[in-house]
């Protein structure tokens, strides 16, 4: 079994803390953020930030469906980690400055990979098709985020 990781990053036209907030307020904005590849979306407790426990299924392919329950932690200033309870599966977002109101946002995703053959192909397509997903929770996260008339 090997480590399997993708990683998305973008730029967002909004203060770090803003963006932050975004993405650690799993009771509001989270949920509008997801594409249609998540379902089942529920908070199980807290809802902002770290001490959230938040469920949700991601298809992502045809045949590939995965429950997760994750804890989510804060452990440094403009990151959450959320770590799935039945898996490897970890995905860290991190939001840093990126000039004059703009932020970088970085999410990265790592779990277990399987051995073998099919290993192999989860180790070369698996990230894609991951980062592809994040890439589309990304540009969501944007529009929420960017423009003069957003709180």
């Amino acid at each position: 079994m090997a480590l399997v990781e993708a990683t998305t990053e973008r730029i967002i036209e909004a203060e770090p803390e803003r963006v932050y907030d975004a993405l650690a307020d799993y009771a509001g904005t989270r949920a509008r953020l997801l594409p249609e590849q998540f379902s089942e979306y529920e908070v199980v407790e807290g809802g902002k930030g770290a001490g959230t426990v938040v469920h949700w299924k991601l298809q992502a392919t045809k045949k590939r469906i995965r429950d997760f329950l994750f804890d989510v932690t804060a452990p440094t200033p403009g990151q959450l980690v959320e770590t799935d309870r039945n898996s490897s599966f970890v995905s860290t977002w991190t939001v840093t400055p990126a000039g004059e109101g703009r932020s970088r946002v970085v999410v990265v995703t790592t779990w277990q990979g399987a051995g073998g053959i099919g290993g192999f192909f989860e180790r070369t397509f698996a990230p894609k098709g991951i980062s592809r997903i994040y890439d589309a929770v990304l540009g969501s996260l944007a529009s929420d985020v960017e423009g003069p008339g957003q709180p």
